[in-house]
């Protein structure tokens, strides 16, 4: 027999050698794309930040330009929605306006608008509306024009009393109508409800029996056209009383802005 421990084993050549197992490299891309997506993030809101804090100022600037409205105007200006997205299709969606106090046409009142569709590069907005509240005397104000013989004017929701007097047989008698304020084609109405004549209590009916024609045409309802104290732009459609005030409903000229025309005064017949 042979002696086989006379045998060595030889070793193997290290590129034969099993290698042993390397450990696995984490994949880094999905913490790279997240990285990315927050830092896109982080500037969408840094840009959504800025629009809502110029967007407004430049609008505001813009209105008081064109309504040739005092450059220290009080005037509260919001938008709606994602403003960037707006920016990039050129046009807001809904725009809300306020102020406590501003002057239209020689009557000062509180004003909400609601504009819609408003193109940032000019041009005409989509709808605009919104409300006037104006206070007991600049309604009074308003009224006076009226053919009623109206010296007072008293709010007694949702109507209003109107007071004065009339001659009768060379005689001046105080009289006092209660009315329902409402619109009508730009108008302001006044619709007569009851009167007092001399401090007697009369229905329309009555009050014609006594006073006759004067007596008729106090029961009418009257149209005041108040075109000449309101932009061309601006139309009266609607009139209540709440509480202590007027609250008068308009809808607003969506060339108002572009066109110097319907900034101006209208005109009466």
């Amino acid at each position: 027999m042979s002696d086989t421990s006379a045998y060595h084993t030889l070793p193997l050549p290290d590129d034969l050698m099993p290698s042993a197992p390397q450990p696995k490299r984490r994949a880094r891309w999905p913490w790279v794309l997240l990285i990315v997506v927050v830092v896109i993030a982080a500037l969408a809101v840094a840009v959504e930040l800025v629009a809502r804090a110029v967007v407004p100022s430049i609008v505001r600037s813009v209105v008081v330009d064109s309504m040739d409205l005092p450059a220290d105007q009080q005037l509260d200006v919001q938008t709606s929605g994602l403003l960037v997205p707006q920016l990039i299709s050129g046009r807001l969606s809904t725009l809300e306006l306020s102020s406590d106090s501003v002057e239209l046409g020689g009557i000062t009142g509180a004003v909400d608008v609601v504009a819609k569709g408003v193109p940032l590069g000019g041009g005409a907005i989509g709808e605009a509306s919104g409300t006037v509240t104006i206070a007991e005397d600049q309604f009074a104000a308003l009224v006076k024009k009226s053919d009623l013989p109206i010296e007072e004017v008293a709010f007694d929701a949702p109507d209003v009393t109107v007071g004065g007097s009339v001659p009768v047989l060379g005689l001046t008698i105080p009289v006092s109508l209660t009315v329902t304020p409402g619109a009508d084609a730009g108008e302001l109405l006044l619709t007569p409800v009851s009167a007092k004549l001399g401090g007697i209590d009369l229905d329309l009916a009555q009050l014609a029996d006594r006073l006759g024609g004067i007596g008729s045409g106090l029961s009418e309802t009257q149209r005041i056209c108040i075109a000449d104290q309101l932009p061309a732009g601006i139309t009266l459609t609607g009139l209540k009383i709440a509480g202590d005030t007027a609250v008068a409903d308009v809808s607003v000229d969506g060339r108002i802005g572009t066109d110097p025309a319907l900034q101006e005064n209208g005109t009466c017949p």
